[in-house]
């Protein structure tokens, strides 16, 4: 499931590649970041929460583009 969830979220970023404005780069580098810190300060792992991260922060900020 894990991995199911690390590809879709791979294919998802990659597909939208060509059409990405700055608030969803910047969002997802602000969420990959976060996501890495929280996930190390709780112990959990790290490039997993950089990825959900990445997922969340440049979803929010394709939305706040559109």
């Amino acid at each position: 499931m894990k991995k199911l969830l690390i590809a879709s979220t791979l294919v998802l970023l990659i597909s939208g590649c060509s059409q990405v404005g700055p608030k969803t780069k910047k969002g997802a580098i602000i969420g990959a970041a976060s996501g890495a810190v929280v996930s190390a300060a709780t112990g959990h792992n790290v490039v997993g929460g950089a990825v959900l991260g990445t997922a969340v922060g440049g979803t929010v900020g394709y939305l706040q583009e559109n």
